[in-house]
């Protein structure tokens, strides 16, 4: 069963999906059909190792996972990783470059 398939069962039984957390097994099997989106913000060296702001749009079928992380004040972040997953491709975009600009 791939991520899409997933997200459809979990739709059909009546869960929300939209921040769903998804199995271990299928994150780490899977690789996104699409990245559509990828913004970094990272002030420092390409060789630092620390956590950067980013938001990413990738498509797994036909739903769009959104994600990424907020900025705080200098260039790293220790803030969680924020997430949504939609079959909406405008509102995935919408959401990655409002996290990201607000930084």
């Amino acid at each position: 069963m791939n991520i899409s398939e997933w997200l459809d069962k979990r739709e059909e039984q009546g869960i929300d999906v939209s921040h769903i957390v998804l199995p271990a097994d299928l994150v780490n099997d899977e690789a996104p059909a699409e990245t559509i989106l990828f913004q970094e913000i990272r002030t420092c060296s390409i060789l630092c190792t620390g956590n950067h702001p980013f938001s990413t749009v990738e498509r797994f079928g036909h739903w769009y996972y959104s994600r990424g992380c907020d900025k705080e004040s200098g260039p790293h972040t220790t803030k969680p990783q924020w997430w949504l997953f939609t079959k909406d491709k405008n509102l995935a975009l919408k959401t990655a470059k409002a996290h990201i600009e607000k930084g």
